[in-house]
């Protein structure tokens, strides 16, 4: 499998670079990013994934900074979905992250320490603005498409607002114009856990040897990973088997599967993600709503001009699919070239990452229609 090296973009002068939702002028901002397969001569093979909550700018193959594994290995790479014999794919890590990007862990040139809680609040929007002028950089002018599941697609969407000249076509998958009231519900709980670490310390835990909330983070992490999975395949892969006991401890300890599997999930957690990072980003995630507040979706797709196809998985109920359906719906009744693929699958809102016999052909035929143009 091919070593991908991250690359760095840093734009903006302290207090200066970027003017954020929040009303505040910021900068400098640095983006990580990787690419993956070579762009043609007149610049047309342009794809821009965007990562979800936890990812980051390592979508596929081997990372040179530690080894990992990218998180679409499924679907990008040569001969899969997104091509990359024929593609020239971008992906980077978001504004507010913990993995290359500016972030709250992230030093502030004026103070020399991390910003923690003095980093702005940001917004997908701001996410999507900071990518713009790493296109820019890179002398992009047009996407031929932009995909990205969950938050990620969430940035599908702004961007088809924010630059509709910009963009030919997105795949909005797993995703919604906004969160529901319970998908806010969730992202609050797993903030309070963090803040309810003695540890977050009012999110000043980056000075060494100051212990970090690992025990507030993990509690997120567990939180929102269960809403990932469905009752099917949590049923499927755990039920109520015991773990590495024959009887209950008639204890708090672990006596289940599924409770080990939750604590294992936050240690790999804590290993790679900031706590302050998980605030700020599913606060941005919060904010969200394509329609402005309105409800409006047919106006704010009216405002677009790339060719759509949403994509929707059967288990999902954290992103279910009759969100992706009202948008199909919205952007064809004012006459905007969509396409929807109700996918069956088990896997709960994680099946954009696991399931590929449905989404590749779709993916592949979308792609091939918009060659054939």
């Amino acid at each position: 499998m091919e070593m991908v090296q991250t690359q760095y973009y840093t734009f903006g002068t302290p207090n200066a670079g970027l003017q954020l939702d929040c009303g505040r002028e910021f900068g400098p901002i640095t983006l990580a990013y990787e690419t993956y397969g070579q762009l043609n001569a007149d610049r047309s093979n342009a794809i821009l994934l965007c990562h979800a909550l936890s990812g980051d700018a390592h979508v596929v193959g081997i990372s040179a900074e530690d080894g990992r594994k990218g998180w679409w290995e499924l679907l990008l790479g040569p001969g899969k979905a997104f091509d990359t014999n024929r593609y020239f794919v971008i992906c980077s890590n978001v504004l507010g992250g913990c993995k290359g990007s500016t972030g709250p862990m992230s030093p502030n040139p004026l103070t020399g320490q991390p910003y923690a809680l003095d980093f702005p609040m940001v917004t997908v929007e701001d996410m999507v603005r900071a990518q713009k002028r790493l296109l820019d950089y890179l002398h992009i002018e047009r996407l031929l498409t932009i995909a990205g599941g969950s938050m990620g697609g969430m940035q599908v969407l702004a961007w088809c607002q924010l630059y509709p000249e910009v963009v030919v076509s997105a795949m909005p998958i797993a995703t919604s114009a906004n969160l529901t009231a319970q998908g806010i519900a969730w992202n609050e709980i797993g903030r309070k856990a963090i803040m309810a670490d003695q540890n977050w310390d009012g999110g000043n835990y980056y000075a060494p040897g100051h212990p970090r909330p690992e025990a507030g983070l993990a509690v997120a992490r567990s939180v929102a990973h269960i809403t990932y999975l469905s009752e099917e395949s949590t049923s499927a892969k755990f039920g109520r088997r015991l773990r590495r006991r024959a009887a209950y401890s008639y204890g708090f300890g672990i006596d289940f599967e599924i409770e080990s599997y939750l604590e294992h999930q936050g240690e790999l957690f804590n290993r790679r993600f900031d706590a302050n990072s998980y605030l700020y980003i599913t606060r941005a995630m919060d904010y969200y709503d394509m329609s402005g507040g309105t409800g409006d979706l047919e106006t704010a797709f009216a405002s677009t001009q790339a060719r759509y196809l949403f994509i929707s998985f059967s288990s999902d109920w954290l992103y279910p699919p009759v969100r992706s359906l009202e948008m199909w719906q919205a952007a064809q009744r004012v006459g905007k070239s969509a396409q929807y693929v109700a996918a069956q699958a088990p896997f709960g809102h994680d099946s954009f990452l696991l399931e590929s016999t449905q989404q590749a052909p779709a993916i592949i035929h979308f792609l091939d229609n918009l060659s054939n143009a």
